[in-house]
């Protein structure tokens, strides 16, 4: 076991009462709960019955939140560690993220001005020496009280053991270094290593990113050889090339040798843009004008690289994170139940502090007056713990088993079922079927077929009108149509709210936007007839105001455009792709973080290498004459060539720009210009980067994003198309990711019948215990398999501690079975 506790108050599952008698000898202001499996030594020493609650809150938010029970739990490291994780300090350290990642905008070189291109660019506004830095400093001070906050709440222990808090450390320390070194040189430091290590602050601050790091490095070694099976295709029929397209005798017949097989480099990255199809077909066109045999080379190279080994490449990818999400619901729910559990426990060792037959045999419960104190001051959602007191005061009983305290929680995997508000009554029969007809769901339907209708008219006028110029257009009949079908949405909109009430209108989100886009056109039509009076013939009035006219009516017909996107709920196929669409969105926090990362990377490593290579023509008469005859060899005005092309705003001249760069290589549309271009202005290395970036964003990011992708809206056709509408009813109410986790086990769920499982995964399989494992107090040792604790629909769970290993003590080791 370990020779220092964390602190007093922490938590020891399973140990004997002849394993603490060290404890006993502690000073009298020493607080440490401890539970044995005879539940003879449930107690706090000082006597401060409120820790129990205190402790029993904070283990619950960690169920919610699936955070790790494995930090200090004495009354002030509690009040701390809510302090914490409070949203106030949580929402502080994200700003202070983003402001650190914010300032690449602002240092030198600055990206504060209206253009990128250096032909037109004015000198932009550099910060003054100390700005920057300063708010720089503060950051890193807020960055070491978190390490500081976040190593004294886990312990020392549990710090050497996590390397990305030794990571943190490192990060901090190296970046006040360079902080000093910049205010020594009066900041005329170019090279700023502390840029490349801001990016690590938002990946340390992320769980969720953490997770997908650890599952990125999963699929590397798969990923690896597929890229060592794309590097010998390339370099095969790199030899291939280089040999079919020698130089000849005849000049005419070199072209293809000239342009594109001149040299190993120049073949290798030519096939390699035709990988990404960004050059075909022109890297064929010289030898295919000579014979179109030569076809069947680079037809070979394509199918097998970019149709094969590309699409290998994605389901392999695909595969590895198939089952990402699935295990991480799994470590979250494990959490949560072991969140839960020791609340209860420590809840329960306080009701047999107060219960006078605490000498008999132990009975696992909990007070329901206990219960309702400690959801009282659990931070969380209202609804859920409206809905858990609820429960618990629906309880007949004055103590809680195990098995229900559980249950209670249950409620936290549960969505909230928005409820409308009841229709108002009315007395008069008129306005109860004026009720009746505008609740209908046809009302809906025909809704939607005049939205349709005003959005093909806007189209017809739109293509006839292609050709005038705005002098030219008669916005008579536009504005006439417009009125019609805008005054019919205010019909729709008032008797809507006349059949559902305010409440009931607002509580439909349909109606919200389309009650939000009638208002804005209502004010819209209302404004240009105060300014230009009603609309006639040939009405084509002076520009008064702000906007002309047209302006104005262009603006009514954007938002009758973006109003017609109401009709996507009510096509069941097109609500499915919106969906996938809104939750990808949600689950694509962590995927998104880390390619912010990886752009602020290559951005800040592309100012360093590329920063003012290219200058342009303008710029040439203030440059040295070395200068100017390097730039002058290089310069080249040929067909598809980044000076002929005018590319000059894409460059790494500032952060902004470099960022724009970075994406538009990432698209692979003409990303061999770019590569051509610093090749020729810097050298044959830089080519390194280039490809670097193309392999880790497009091979590597976009692949995982299609796997994203794949992911959501596979789960959620198979549960449109399978399921019933009372399946979809009844599942509705739980949250997605509860219900994946379910789908993945539920079939081994059975009835009367318990159909044979199959044979389970080494990860899923009975861990064997130690001879020298201790089980805990609600599994008898021995009897692991036969007394266990149901976790979750198809796994069961037992927590054990390791008694026999010092560095294990405290550590509460998951046991799964699959039956």
């Amino acid at each position: 076991m370990e020779s220092e506790p964390l602190m007093t108050g922490s938590i020891n599952y399973g140990s004997h009462p002849d394993s603490n008698d060290h404890l006993e000898k502690r000073s009298p202001k020493t607080r440490r709960l401890s539970y044995s499996v005879a539940a003879e030594y449930c107690c706090v020493e000082g006597g401060d019955e409120d820790l129990y609650l205190q402790q029993a809150v904070v283990f619950i938010e960690d169920a919610i939140q699936y955070r790790s029970i494995n930090h200090r739990v004495d009354a002030n490291s509690l009040r701390l560690y809510r302090w914490y994780y409070s949203r106030i300090w949580q929402w502080g350290l994200g700003l202070t993220i983003a402001v650190v990642l914010m300032l690449a905008f602002i240092e030198r070189p600055s990206s504060f001005s209206y253009t990128s291109d250096p032909r037109f660019r004015p000198p932009p506004w550099e910060p003054p020496c100390g700005l920057t830095e300063g708010i720089e400093i503060v950051c890193l001070i807020i960055f070491a009280i978190d390490l500081t906050t976040k190593s004294y709440l886990i312990g020392w222990d549990e710090f050497r053991k996590c390397k990305w808090l030794i990571a943190y450390i490192l990060a901090i320390s190296a970046s006040v270094i360079d902080w000093t070194l910049t205010l020594s040189m009066y900041c005329d430091q170019n090279l700023r290593v502390r840029r490349l290590i801001r990016p690590f602050f938002l990946l340390q601050n992320s769980s969720l990113m953490k997770k997908t790091l650890k599952c990125i490095k999963r699929t590397l070694p798969e990923i690896a050889s597929v890229i060592l099976l794309l590097a010998l295709h390339l370099c095969l029929f790199t030899m291939i090339g280089m040999l079919l397209f020698a130089k000849g005798e005849n000049p005419k017949h070199n072209g293809e040798w000239e342009a594109y097989f001149r040299d190993l480099p120049t073949s290798l990255s030519s096939l390699l843009v035709l990988l990404t199809t960004a050059n075909n077909p022109d890297v064929m066109i010289p030898a295919y004008s000579l014979n179109r045999g030569y076809s069947i080379f680079f037809i070979l190279f394509s199918w097998f690289g970019t149709y094969f080994l590309m699409n290998l490449l994605t389901a392999i990818i695909y595969n590895q994170f198939r089952g990402y999400l699935l295990m991480s619901v799994q470590a979250s729910i494990l959490r949560r139940r072991l969140g839960v559990r020791a609340a209860f426990e420590v809840m329960s060792c306080q009701g047999r502090g107060q219960d006078a037959t605490h000498s008999e045999e132990h009975v696992e419960r909990v007070r329901v007056d206990a219960s309702l104190q400690v959801m009282a001051r659990v931070q969380m959602k209202s609804y859920y713990r409206q809905a858990i007191i609820k429960r618990v005061q629906q309880l007949s009983d004055s103590f809680i088993q195990w098995e229900a305290f559980r249950r209670l929680f249950d409620e936290l995997d549960k969505d909230r079922i928005k409820e409308h508000p009841p229709k108002p009554e009315y007395n008069s029969p008129l306005l109860q079927r004026l009720q009746l007809v505008f609740s209908h769901y046809y009302v809906v339907i025909v809704g939607n077929a005049v939205a349709l209708a005003n959005v093909m008219c806007i189209c017809t006028i739109l293509v006839l009108d292609s050709e005038k110029s705005i002098a030219e257009r008669d916005d008579y009949y536009m504005e006439v149509i417009n009125c019609f079908f805008i005054l019919y949405y205010l019909m729709e909109m008032s008797l809507k709210i006349l059949a559902f009430g305010w409440r009931g209108y607002l509580s439909y989100r349909n109606n919200i936007f389309d009650g939000l886009l009638t208002v804005c056109l209502l004010v819209l039509q209302i404004t240009i007839f105060a300014t230009y009076r009603l609309p006639f013939p040939k009405w084509n009035p002076a520009s008064r105001g702000l906007m002309s006219l047209w302006e104005m009516v262009r603006l009514v017909n954007m938002l009758i455009v973006v109003r017609f996107l109401r009709i996507i709920p009510d096509i069941k196929l097109m609500a499915l792709v919106a969906s996938t669409l809104v939750d990808l969105v949600k689950n694509l926090r962590a995927f998104a973080g880390i390619l912010v990362v990886v752009f602020y990377v290559f951005a800040v490593l592309g100012i360093w290498l590329f920063q003012g290579a290219i200058t342009a023509p303008g710029q040439m008469s203030v440059m040295s004459n070395s200068s100017m005859e390097t730039i002058t060899n290089n310069f080249t005005m040929e067909c598809g060539s980044y000076e002929q092309l005018g590319y000059w705003p894409n460059n790494f001249d500032d952060f902004a720009s470099s960022l724009v760069l970075l994406y538009n290589i990432m698209v692979v549309n003409n990303w061999q210009v770019f590569m051509d271009a610093y090749t020729r202005y810097t050298t044959e290395w830089s080519k390194v980067y280039f490809v670097s970036w193309w392999l880790t964003s497009s091979v590597m990011w976009v692949n995982l994003f299609v796997a994203l992708i794949l992911e959501n809206f596979i789960y959620k056709w198979d549960r449109s198309v399978m399921c019933s509408v009372a399946d979809v009813e009844r599942t509705g109410y739980e949250t997605t990711v509860q219900l994946m986790f379910r789908t993945n086990s539920g079939a081994y769920r059975g009835g009367a019948g318990h159909p044979t499982p199959p044979t389970p995964s080494p990860a899923s399989q009975l861990m064997t215990l130690h001879p020298s494992h201790t089980i805990g107090p609600y599994v008898q040792p021995g009897l692991c398999q036969a007394k266990i604790n149901r976790a979750f629909t198809g796994y069961h769970v037992c927590l054990c501690e390791c008694q026999g290993l010092k560095s294990t003590k405290g550590t509460i080791l998951l046991v799964l079975s699959q039956f």
